[in-house]
């Protein structure tokens, strides 16, 4: 698996994802921070990687496209920091992670996850 975390989360994700071993980077060693979502939806696509982020845009353009990838994790909390949530957020990816290889929407919050199978219909 492999993380493109968006711009409006902490770089901070990167170091905690690759210190278990998942590969990861921050749109910001990637893009410019004011490239539009559906830069970042694309480059995602196109190279594999799990969207990261806190943005229900991302969602909206799963639906309005009708992809079948690139997967999007939306965080949908008030605490966004991996020492606050880092744990649960890990374990959340690797119980879904046949679903994040092959394509789904996983809204996460510190009380429940929601999985939905892409394409959205």
């Amino acid at each position: 698996m492999k993380i493109l975390i968006d711009m409006n989360l902490s770089p901070l994700w990167v170091q905690f994802f690759e210190n278990q071993n998942i590969m990861a980077q921050h749109w910001a060693t990637t893009g410019n921070a004011n490239d539009p979502d559906t830069i970042i939806f694309e480059y995602a696509r196109h190279n594999g990687f799990v969207v990261f982020t806190n943005d229900l845009d991302f969602g909206a353009i799963l639906a309005a496209t009708n992809a079948d990838f690139p997967s999007v994790f939306q965080l949908k909390s008030q605490e966004l920091m991996p020492s606050r949530i880092g744990n649960a957020v890990l374990t959340c990816l690797l119980r879904y992670e046949p679903y994040l290889n092959s394509g789904c929407l996983i809204t996460f919050d510190t009380l429940k996850e929601r999985i939905r199978i892409l394409p959205l219909k």
